[in-house]
């Protein structure tokens, strides 16, 4: 039976949002809830673009940074389904470039027998590091993928799979299965999926996933025509103010004009939030959306199940706004809710992005949340977590 959300928390939302608006929290977003396929709150305040005034739409296009990783994930359980990819499987089967890991061990590179397994990388249990500036195997992917950007705009861009076997060669943080750490395992996921469809990753997620369920503006570039629903990116300021970002970050182009040589699995996708409520629908459906079959129950079972060892969340639980979740195929699964800081259900899942879009479904409510702005260094922030817990109050 769907739920209502009262007239007054309707008003409350939008208050909020007009609220960080004003603040500077955000220059814009959009917000939609769910419940069994039904909309039961839309609205969509402040701006695309501050500077010139256009206001944010609901089909304005976001980038969805790291929220594309539960999509590169669905990629490899449907692979999964069809008997073209086994989770078991060494990375090295597909990418040359793991056949011979090496780890770092107090400041120390040093060989490793342990092989590197496609579940791994859904898991972020690889050894694969976002790069730092503290330790050897960080620095030395921070340089790599600064080397990455340099090479965006030349006529020698990095592709998928050559960002991926390169990756192989770097140190890991740890031995593959012994700890979790948030990097790079969905990218180098997307250029496995590559491999094993035999199809750019690109590709194999239009004909597969974003065709099939009508997201029609969800993609790894935004074309020509498509441009001026692009929202713009920003930062916030020492006063409180958004200012325009433009930089490249992690490899992808910010203008996103064109189809890029690195698909990257972990954060290169744009998308509307309608488009991606729609893949939201899909999997509280059962892997089905309007008719069309994306995944069996049983892969929808597995995509959104699953978990880290107790050593493992424990290094999950050092992200704040993550106790009461573990991890598995690149997303957060409550499965302790009554540990989490905000309003949770049992079994919950989905993942936010570097410019702060979000989203989360509730199964056993049925319910679908999707929040899109562009506010550089986001992920969960406290705006967003305040949206549920009004929203929830009525619903849980």
């Amino acid at each position: 039976m769907t739920g209502t959300i009262k007239a007054k928390t309707k008003l409350r939302l939008r208050e909020m949002l007009d609220e960080a608006i004003a603040q500077g929290v955000t220059a814009g977003a959009s917000l939609g809830i769910w419940q069994d396929g039904e909309e039961l709150f839309f609205t969509a305040q402040g701006y695309a673009d501050q500077g010139a005034k256009k206001p944010m739409e609901r089909n304005t296009i976001h980038r969805l940074y790291s929220m594309s990783k539960p999509v590169t994930a669905t990629a490899a359980v449907i692979l999964m389904e069809e008997g073209r990819l086994d989770p078991a499987q060494p990375v090295s089967d597909f990418l040359p470039g793991f056949a011979h890991l090496t780890v770092e061990q107090d400041g120390r590179i040093v060989p490793t027998d342990e092989p590197m397994t496609v579940y791994q990388l859904m898991n972020m249990t690889s050894g694969l590091t976002y790069g730092d500036d503290v330790t050897v195997a960080g620095r030395m992917t921070t340089d790599y993928i600064e080397e990455c950007v340099r090479r965006l705009h030349t006529d020698d861009p990095v592709t998928t799979v050559e960002l991926a076997n390169h990756l192989g060669t770097l140190p890991l943080s740890f031995v593959p299965g012994t700890s979790w750490q948030y990097g790079l395992s969905a990218d180098v996921l997307g250029a496995v999926i590559e491999v094993a469809s035999g199809m750019r990753f690109g590709e194999f997620l239009e004909s597969r996933i974003f065709r099939p369920l009508g997201m029609q503006d969800t993609g790894f570039y935004v074309p020509e025509e498509k441009q001026g629903r692009l929202a713009c990116a920003y930062e916030q300021t020492a006063t409180m103010t958004m200012k325009r970002y433009t930089g490249d970050n992690l490899a992808i182009s910010n203008a996103m004009a064109s189809r890029p040589a690195f698909e990257s699995g972990g954060a290169g996708l744009a998308s509307t939030l309608d488009d991606f409520a729609r893949f939201g629908k899909m999997l509280q459906n059962g892997g089905t959306l309007n008719g069309v079959r994306v995944l069996s129950r049983a892969g929808v079972r597995f995509l959104t199940t699953g978990g880290l060892t107790h050593r493992q969340n424990q290094e999950l639980w050092r992200i704040f706004g993550l106790q009461g979740f573990t991890y598995s195929n690149l997303m957060r699964i409550a499965d302790r809710p009554e540990m989490s800081c905000m309003l949770a259900g049992d079994g919950e899942y989905g993942w936010d992005g570097w410019l702060g879009c979000y989203f989360a479904n509730l199964p056993k409510e049925k319910i679908t949340i999707v929040l899109m702005q562009q506010r550089k260094d986001s992920g969960t922030i406290p705006l967003t977590r305040k949206l549920r817990n009004v929203a929830l109050a009525d619903l849980l």
